[in-house]
């Protein structure tokens, strides 16, 4: 029985190394992510993504529309861009989602008659709450009375109960 004896040229691992390499890089660098939205200024951009993470998407629950892949998200990201890039200021922009989809796309609602409920009734909530608490605890914190008639009848209770061990 023969063994052969396995030997290598160390040029061609050398490049087959590098071919691997090559390939991982391109790989991961279609995965690299670039900015989708191009901006005339920093201060667009900066506007852009506090505007995005601020306004809620309208399909999903507490979730911002920076962060969601619902359309209406994309549509409402696409739409704050345009509004950016015409100049308008963070507060027109949110004055205008506010019109088209009611307070429910702004996560910071404005105290208003409509919005009243929302702001006061968790307050409400812990107050009456407590209250509660508190009445009940006091209710029963009173002490009982030990009155004449309470004694003669926990009298009579232990004769009887005394009566009917012995029979």
């Amino acid at each position: 029985m023969a063994f052969e004896v396995c030997t290598f040229d160390a040029g061609v691992t050398a490049v087959r190394l590098i071919i691997f390499l090559a390939s991982l890089l391109i790989t991961f660098s279609a995965f690299a992510q670039q900015d989708k939205y191009q901006f005339d200024n920093d201060e667009q951009a900066v506007r852009f993504s506090e505007l995005t993470k601020e306004l809620r998407c309208p399909k999903c629950q507490n979730q911002n529309i920076a962060d969601s892949d619902a359309v209406v998200a994309k549509d409402l990201r696409d739409k704050v861009l345009a509004l950016v890039k015409d100049g308008k200021t963070k507060d027109e922009v949110i004055e205008y989602m506010i019109d088209r989809y009611g307070y429910f796309v702004h996560y910071d609602p404005p105290v208003t008659p409509a919005t009243l409920v929302l702001w006061v009734l968790p307050v409400l909530i812990v107050v009456l709450g407590f209250g509660f608490i508190v009445i009940r605890q006091r209710k029963a914190s009173v002490k009982q009375t030990w009155t004449h008639e309470d004694e003669a009848l926990l009298a009579k209770l232990i004769k009887q109960n005394q009566r009917q061990e012995q029979s």
